[in-house]
């Protein structure tokens, strides 16, 4: 039987099954990323809900496991030369799986190369560029006066969403064929409604994007994904 005892994250979320992938996760945009992989790849894996309270995410035990206090994070127990790996960064994961399963990468180098580039922009850009649109409309930057910091954000948003809407102008998915890149993107496209920013960012005039994460959403793993680990 797989031993997990090496990582103190399994003192709190204690694995049932330490033989199959263990995901610490909440559905976020950043954490429906990796469950959605895991779906998509068929790669069996147990989800444990990390919620965002500091209670779960600053717990000695999660920070065993990831020290900068974010969710996903996974433990595979089949690593590298059979030997169990922790990872965290929802970016970083997605590519070890796909590197893993030689699944939703590309065919080619070259493939991989764009599949990358995609991944990098929605890490380094649309990620972090809509969440801090939703904090400063929605959550406590809100009541902050001054509109330079909503402005900024709400403009670099649009900037951004009008580079995804080109890349998409006649093809389906972002880097070609589907990818770990749509599935980095498209939960962030969809975190629009939540943060109530569809209108100010012209959301409706980005045709091929609308149409990109509708096909998206309608993928059967996408839909189990997007609720895995389920909320209490």
């Amino acid at each position: 039987m797989t031993d997990l005892s090496q990582f103190h994250v399994t003192r709190r979320w204690p694995a049932q099954e330490p033989s199959i992938l263990q995901l610490y996760s909440f559905p976020t945009p950043n954490g429906v990323k990796v469950s959605i992989a895991l779906e998509e790849m068929g790669i069996p894996y147990e989800p444990h809900l990390v919620t965002l309270s500091d209670t779960d995410v600053k717990s000695p035990e999660f920070l065993s496991l990831n020290p900068n206090n974010k969710i996903p994070a996974i433990i595979d127990p089949d690593g590298p030369d059979g030997a169990p790996v922790a990872l965290f960064e929802s970016g970083a994961i997605l590519l070890y799986l796909a590197e893993k399963t030689g699944k939703l990468i590309g065919a080619t180098a070259v493939d991989k190369a764009r599949v990358t580039q995609w991944l990098m922009f929605q890490m380094g850009g649309l990620g972090p560029m809509l969440g801090q649109l939703g904090f400063f409309y929605k959550f406590a930057g809100a009541e902050i006066e001054d509109p330079r910091p909503r402005e900024r954000y709400i403009n670099e948003s649009k900037r951004l969403l009008a580079v995804v809407d080109k890349q998409l102008e006649g093809q389906d998915w972002i880097a070609g064929e589907y990818s770990i890149a749509d599935i980095a993107i498209a939960p962030w496209l969809r975190a629009l409604d939540f943060y109530g920013t569809r209108e100010i960012t012209g959301w409706a005039d980005h045709k091929n994007a609308v149409a990109y994460l509708e096909r998206f959403l309608e993928r059967p793993a996408v839909q189990k994904g997007l609720v895995t680990p389920a909320r209490d």
